[in-house]
């Protein structure tokens, strides 16, 4: 699409965010979908193929990890959070919606995209163990969130210090 490489402008990060702000809404509609497939996908064909929700969610977390730590670009990939989302609306499409709900509240409220994902994520392991309360799952999902706390190391830190940017959808 013509615009610089995002993991070498803005904050440096290939996600939708920070495509947003460097290249706009389409370009970071398309970053949004690809990156919620990385995750949608394999767990959908894991649910087609296998009749184990523990494999089918380490699947989820595979893909989530794999687009976190990508080998090909040194292990420097994104925050995860579409691919995350994509994981939870394969592996429980009322668990995905819910914490996508909860990430659009915190967005339109506080307009820190960083902020939604981690209060939305930290609730991921909770509300699944209330849907399903299967410990071994929850696990999977409490190590997803805290490799995504991980990842947003440097947003906390911004969050906390009053310097982190607003999220806008107003750029074309």
């Amino acid at each position: 699409m013509r615009f610089p490489d995002p993991r070498s402008e803005g904050s440096n990060n290939p996600g939708a965010t920070n495509v947003l702000r460097i290249a706009g809404k389409k370009a970071a509609a398309l970053t949004l979908f690809g990156d919620m497939l990385k995750g949608f996908i394999p767990v959908l064909l894991a649910a087609l193929v296998l009749d184990n929700p523990l494999t089918i969610a380490l699947t989820g977390l595979s893909a989530f990890l794999g687009h976190c730590f990508p080998v090909y670009y040194q292990f420097q990939g994104g925050k995860g959070v579409a691919t995350a989302i994509g994981f939870a609306l394969a592996f429980d499409w009322m668990l995905g919606l819910i914490v996508v709900a909860i990430w659009l509240v915190v967005a339109k409220v506080f307009k820190l995209s960083s902020l939604a994902a981690l209060i939305a994520f930290t609730c991921l392991p909770i509300i699944n163990y209330i849907l399903n309360p299967n410990l071994s799952i929850t696990v999977i999902f409490g190590i997803m969130t805290l490799v995504l706390i991980v990842r947003h190391k440097d947003n906390i830190k911004r969050i906390l210090q009053g310097e982190e940017s607003k999220s806008s959808l107003k750029k074309e």
